[in-house]
């Protein structure tokens, strides 16, 4: 069911929330840092690991794809919510996180790349298709 998917992402979002509070209070900022990002990455680990294992069915899909095309406009609207003048004037440790989440994020997007074996081009498949087509079979007009 649809739902499913609706409730995966709920609890990758509480869970990102979650951290991203945790690791404002730790970096000394009174603000949410990173919780969506956070909860994106877990909705990604999520995905691949049902994917993996044969689990993910169509309506858990349908879900996560209905919220995820949600992602931009909620994450501007968050971002309309935070004072960045404010943050900013809080002291270095600001840009000290946001450098630390890209570099987080450029990790994890090569770990998840590595993680996900080979893949395909679209060159590959293409050529796959090419061939499948120019087989004798077709080519004297006899099927079977």
């Amino acid at each position: 069911m649809t739902i499913s998917g609706v409730a995966l992402l709920s609890i990758c979002t509480l869970l990102g929330v979650w951290l991203g509070d945790l690791l404002g209070v730790a970096l000394g900022v009174k603000a949410n840092v990173g919780g969506v990002g956070i909860a994106m990455m877990f909705l990604i680990a999520a995905r691949l690991w049902l994917v993996r294992r044969g689990l993910l069915s169509h309506g858990l899909k349908t879900g996560v794809e209905f919220w995820g095309s949600f992602y931009i406009p909620i994450v501007v609207a968050m971002a309309a919510q935070q004072n960045v003048v404010a943050a900013v004037e809080g002291g270095p440790i600001v840009l000290i996180a946001g450098v630390g989440a890209v570099v987080v994020c450029f990790a994890m997007v090569a770990l998840i790349g590595r993680l996900s074996g080979p893949v395909e081009t679209m060159d590959e498949i293409e050529a796959h298709e090419a061939g499948a087509l120019a087989s004798p079979a077709f080519k004297s007009g006899r099927i079977g």
